[in-house]
């Protein structure tokens, strides 16, 4: 695979007109979802967000499990100038109702140590949810509640159709 990224890159920068840009993001947006491979170059279209306009953290189920999330959003409100979040969850997530059991047997299968697996909450560390839109919901309510998050920074929280690209709004901080 990487022979082929690495052919893409060079027919890409061929083609491609550099520009300087900020590393500001000119929307003062940053926007908190999931990893999933249907969302690259559709959730930025569907919300209107071009190169250069929000900060996109990406996780498998975007939730918050560890403290790289809030952490991300801090920096993107205090270094940034982001002034508005939103958490934004997708229908069918691979990460929802996973199988705790079904993951640590595949892992072990792997050579993964089952003394390393019994160190964590599997279901809680691989960002597995029991529904999309009630994750939204509770990750919204942690990211409010985090003691270094401002209370003036409205956090959103939005769940789009993978399929469609409509968006429902769960969570509106105005």
């Amino acid at each position: 695979m990487i022979d082929k990224v690495l052919k893409a890159n060079e027919e890409f920068t061929q083609e491609f007109e550099p520009k300087k840009m900020s590393h500001m993001p000119q929307k003062k947006l940053s926007i908190v979802t999931c990893m999933d491979t249907r969302l690259t170059g559709f959730l930025e279209p569907a919300l209107g967000i071009e190169r250069g306009d929000a900060k996109i953290i990406k996780n498998a189920g975007n939730t918050v499990a560890g403290r790289d999330v809030i952490r991300s959003v801090a920096a993107s409100i205090f270094a940034l100038g982001v002034e508005e979040v939103m958490i934004i969850g997708h229908t069918n997530c691979g990460m929802a109702n996973v199988d705790p059991k079904k993951l640590e047997s595949a892992m072990e299968e792997r050579g993964i140590d089952p003394e390393e697996i019994a160190k964590v909450d599997i279901k809680e560390w691989i960002g597995a949810i029991d529904s999309e839109e009630s994750n939204v919901i509770q990750v919204v309510e942690q990211i409010k509640s985090s003691p270094l998050i401002p209370d003036d920074v409205p956090i959103h929280g939005l769940i789009i159709d993978i399929e469609s690209g409509e968006l429902k709004v769960l969570v509106d901080d105005r």
